[in-house]
């Protein structure tokens, strides 16, 4: 029986599909202790310097140094200690066995699969359209808070400290709930993102071990790991064929739903769904309803 190895087909799917879409670095803090929302590859601009100190800018005092610290030194200088080893039983000696069947190998780049999957376009087109403009929308955002906050220090001379420090905290706080916020859209994109993904990976694994035992193989290996191979042996091209037959495109869901919730409703749509419209007649009701293809699973 052939056994299918979809971790592998997880791991390069999700990485290589995923590593160009989603950024997981889009959240940086500014040195200067503004923590910022930073989208994408932008730099984080730290705020200029308030006239009249806050609590909130004021530099959190240091921890003190572990006065055990030189244990670690110590410990590390000691040789390994000489543990007991207690006796385990011997390991009792097998039956003859028959050899495995011949190996009958072929290759897959599941880069070059996801590349020209039709499904796979649709997320990075999708996703990749709401990812833009969140960090449009934050680098907005950003510009906003620093013409407040130099509003704030022209103004700062005509105002007393009690006043300044009141309308420091006030845009704090809004700086806080944007960055919130952001954080909540960025999880929301990239959570839409893994279950666009893992309707693909699970259909790459069904159609991976078609194409293969259509041709005999029973072991089929990734492209990267093969250093030689001869014609007929690489299934890459077939197998994003087949995958754009079965899957042409994936339920993604919207910008206002949250993945999370969608999936604690237990009403998780897929591409088989039919089209909201008008309620069943009775006649209708009664009729059996259609069987979801396997690869809207």
């Amino acid at each position: 029986m052939i056994r299918f190895s979809r971790a592998a087909v997880l791991a390069s799917s999700m990485l290589l599909a995923a590593g160009g879409m989603i950024s997981g670095d889009a959240f940086a803090q500014s040195a200067g202790g503004g923590g910022w929302f930073v989208p994408k590859a932008a730099h984080p601009v730290a705020p200029p310097p308030a006239h009249a100190p806050s609590h909130a800018s004021r530099p959190m005092p240091q921890p003190a140094e572990d006065e055990g610290g030189g244990d670690d030194a110590e410990n590390s200088s000691r040789p390994p200690p000489v543990l007991p080893q207690p006796a385990i039983p011997p390991a009792p000696a097998l039956p003859k066995a028959g050899p495995p069947p011949t190996a009958v190998i072929g290759m897959i780049s599941v880069a070059d699969v996801m590349r020209q999957s039709l499904a796979g376009q649709q997320v990075e087109r999708e996703l990749g359209g709401r990812r833009d403009e969140l960090a449009r929308d934050a680098q907005h955002a950003q510009g906003g808070w620093r013409e407040e906050q130099q509003k704030l220090q022209s103004n700062a001379k005509s105002m007393t400290a009690d006043q300044i420090q009141s309308q420091e905290r006030a845009l704090q706080s809004k700086v806080m709930r944007a960055q919130r916020q952001f954080r909540d859209r960025n999880r929301v994109i990239q959570e839409a993102a893994q279950v666009a993904l893992g309707q693909i990976e699970r259909e790459l694994v069904q159609v991976i071990q078609q194409v293969a035992g259509s041709h005999g193989m029973n072991l089929v290996l990734h492209s990267q790991q093969v250093a030689l191979h001869v014609d007929g042996q690489d299934i890459t091209n077939e197998v994003a064929k087949q995958l754009n037959v079965v899957l042409p495109k994936v339920y993604i869901p919207a910008a206002n739903e949250d993945p999370e919730v969608l999936a604690k409703s237990g009403k998780m749509p897929t591409t088989a769904s039919p089209p909201p419209g008008p309620a069943p007649t009775t006649s209708q009701a009664a009729s059996p309803a259609p069987t979801a293809a396997p690869a809207q699973k």
